[in-house]
């Protein structure tokens, strides 16, 4: 084992790693003062008693689901036994809340919906057998238009399946072995755009009698609203957002709600009362970034899987739609206008709709019923309502930090948010941060009861910075462990976002790293770490990685008075992908639209920095866009700001950044990027606000505004002159003009 220390805010490097074989074993740590273990749990699971889970094949229950998840062999759909190699320590069966059990109570005689509505019954099972597809789509529609099969959703059939389930889950909770809760999903999905939430209770005897559904209302707000109703009943509940990468930037709205209705500080309050978690990763694909959203990100290309969902057609669009973009954004909504509707801990889970789910690739049986139960559909190109199989991937895994497994401890750990996700391996990740910290704490046996005692661990703010130093910076102390039975690690990061007037930024760091790899001079990035996978055995070898790594990192970036969050990202070593162990299987070429090789990771629940007062003041006012005017400055109208761009060159510097970039915007409505801090453009480069640019692309100038488009979303420009210069605010900053502006005519 070797171990490297430096110290960061001096810009050398502040971490230290260990790096183990696998045939060594990592020397043992005295045992940690504190009493919180990490415990594994699926939090998103789809049985027969959701509409389309039935129609692709699953014919098992709610019971099984919570079997399986408890360790025990099911027959999975596709008639073989399934078992996890080791159990979890809490589950919830997830069914959707429309039509819930509808599918199967029709093919049970002695259900209430065989007896009291034969002919409702009848016709499911022959649309079931005949063209179960058909049939999920005439439910689906009805759930879209809001024109529902009353029967379907009334107490005889959903509210029966509910309580069936209230009941299952108080039956296989066993307090200190496995944890159970009761929870439903509500699937919102109007004009096809991802509005999910997982509603989970904290305990099946207080629970309503009904569930609400998307029948009830596709807005959140409502959703909301009713949950607040259930806890003046008496009933603990907590919504979870899932797969913002298929809401079409719905799900994490920037400035407007789908309703039209702003984002704005009620909306944020009750976002934050009840959703304190998202989903950052499932099999349908990670929602953390994309490599368009963060183009620095090495690492951003991971399971990103974007597409529309129940077969609509068209370019989804990624602002919007995925977690670190909304953290930014909700650290610069609370540095401009003082609230944050995104301050949420991440968590993982499955949306398997098989009953029992796949959380690792060399143990990969699919998630969708039969639709994916072989090799050979898994690797089929044919696509099931726009999913292809071959882009899917294992489950996610949530992970908490409890005293232990019961009730009452992991839902403390949610409310505190100390929680954390991983993409299906049981990797561990603690993360804590202090202004007051040594960074050689880590090296201490004691050294997680210090991060409790003198720091806040994930999820958590940084207390005020009041009594410390001017450049005094905080400090994060972290660790990651590799899963058991997985792959070593490669690295853990610290990915940091900040804001100022309404304006957001993001950052890697490598803080520890497995072997003898030194971090570039120029970029700081730690070289690959390499790959031992075999493409022609599907296997790879553990002689490269670490067993764990621990690292303690001071930002060397640290402004206080930029609003900021951190959190930790731990990634595995390379081995095959799933599709890779099928493709050798079965003796053909892996498929080419996904990667041979993987890389798993765990991310932590953020933790945030909120200047004082005093911090923001010492950054100076900016410039408000409702103070302009005082300053003598007026927003030009379409005929001004065609005559200051069309067929000119224009100048554009962030004020915040000294970024600089040159667009000419041509007289035939396209505009073209000639150089970004006087270099030419690459095939995508930097533009305003630290987003990136297709290098030409149209516009327009409507309504007193330039529009143009990022990556298929729409971003609008207001100018403002006071005769000696001119000022552009965008309309995604929070009220300020981050931009100046100047023309060189053509």
């Amino acid at each position: 084992m070797r171990r490297t220390r430096s110290l960061g805010s001096t810009g050398l490097q502040i971490s230290w790693l260990a790096l183990c074989l696998t045939v060594l074993a990592i020397p043992a740590m005295a045992e940690e003062p504190t009493s919180r273990e990490a415990f594994f749990g699926e939090l998103h699971l789809h049985t027969d008693y959701s509409i389309d889970a039935y129609v692709f094949g699953t014919h098992i229950g709610p019971e099984e689901g919570l079997r399986y998840a408890r360790g025990e062999a099911v027959t999975h759909p596709g008639g073989y036994q399934v078992q996890l190699r080791a159990p979890l320590d809490f589950a919830a069966v997830t069914d959707h809340s429309e039509y819930t059990g509808a599918l199967p109570m029709a093919d049970d005689p002695e259900s209430a919906l065989r007896q009291n509505s034969p002919l409702t019954a009848g016709l499911l099972r022959f649309g079931t057998w005949a063209n179960g597809f058909d049939l999920y789509k005439v439910l689906s529609i009805s759930i879209l238009k809001g024109v529902p099969f009353t029967t379907l959703q009334g107490p005889e059939v959903a509210g029966k399946a509910w309580q069936q389930i209230v009941d299952l889950v108080a039956k296989y909770d066993e307090p200190g072995k496995f944890t159970t809760f009761p929870a439903w999903e509500w699937t919102a999905t109007p004009a096809f755009k991802n509005l999910h939430r997982i509603v989970v209770f904290k305990d099946p005897a207080h629970v309503p009698e009904s569930e609400f559904s998307s029948l009830d209302s596709t807005d959140p707000m409502a959703l909301w609203k009713w949950m607040d109703a259930q806890r003046e009943a008496g009933n603990d509940v907590i919504g979870i957002t899932h797969n913002g990468n298929l809401s079409n930037g719905a799900l994490y709205p920037r400035t407007r709600r789908l309703t039209g209705d702003p984002v704005d500080a009620t909306y944020a309050e009750a976002r934050m009362r009840h959703e304190p978690v998202a989903e950052i990763s499932q099999v349908k694909g990670q929602s953390e970034t994309t490599p368009g959203l963060s183009p620095d990100d090495e690492f951003a290309d991971f399971n990103v899987m974007v597409w529309l969902l129940l077969g609509a057609e068209g370019k989804p669009i990624d602002y919007g739609s995925f977690i670190r973009l909304a953290l930014r954004d909700g650290i610069a909504m609370q540095s401009a206008k003082g609230f944050n509707p995104y301050k949420f801990g991440f968590v993982a889970a499955s949306d398997s709709h098989s009953a029992a789910s796949s959380y690792r690739h060399d143990e990969y049986f699919g998630e969708h019923g039969t639709i994916d139960d072989t090799p050979e559909k898994r690797l089929s190109p044919i696509k099931t309502l726009n999913l292809d199989n071959r882009m899917v991937c294992p489950a996610g895994l949530t992970g908490v930090w409890a005293e232990e497994n019961t009730r009452e401890a992991i839902w403390a750990a949610v409310d505190r948010k100390e929680i954390y996700a991983t993409s299906g391996l049981r990797m561990k990740v603690r993360l804590f941060g202090s202004w007051i910290f040594d960074p050689t704490t880590v090296e201490r046996p004691d050294w997680v009861k210090i991060g409790y005692a003198k720091g806040v661990p994930m999820g958590g703010d940084l207390p005020a910075r009041s009594g410390q130093p001017a450049s005094q910076a905080p400090t994060f102390l972290l660790q990651a462990e590799k899963d058991p039975t997985g792959p070593n690690l490669d690295r853990v990061q610290i990915v940091k976002g900040w804001a100022k007037h309404g304006q957001s930024f993001e950052k890697i760091y490598d803080v520890a790293w497995a072997g003898e790899r030194k971090p570039d001079p120029t970029t700081g990035r730690v070289p690959p770490i390499g790959s031992t996978v075999d493409v022609a055995t599907g296997r790879y070898e553990n002689t490269i990685g670490a067993v764990e790594l621990r690292g303690a990192w001071t930002d060397p970036d640290f402004d206080p008075a930029d609003d900021a969050f951190y959190y930790a990202r731990a990634i595995a070593i390379p081995w095959p992908r799933w599709s890779t162990i099928d493709a050798v299987n079965l003796k053909v070429s892996p498929p080419s639209v996904v990667p041979i090789a993987v890389q798993d990771r765990a991310w932590s629940s953020p933790i945030w920095y909120t200047p004082t007062p005093a911090d923001r003041k010492a950054a100076g006012p900016g410039y408000p866009v409702s103070g302009l005017a005082s300053q003598g400055f007026h927003a030009l109208d379409d005929t001004q700001i065609q005559k200051l761009i069309v067929g000119n060159t224009v100048g554009v510097r962030n004020l915040a950044t000294d970024e600089q970039v040159e667009i000419l915007y041509g007289v035939n409505g396209e505009r073209l990027i000639l150089s970004i801090n006087g270099e030419a453009p690459s095939a995508v480069g930097i533009g305003m606000g630290g987003l990136p640019l297709a290098p030409q692309i149209g516009y327009e100038i409507r309504d007193g505004r330039l529009i143009t488009t990022i990556d298929g979303t729409g971003f609008e420009v207001t100018v403002y002159h006071d005769g000696k210069r001119y000022l552009a605010a965008r309309g995604e900053e929070y009220g300020f003009a981050n931009y100046e502006v100047w023309t060189a005519k053509r």
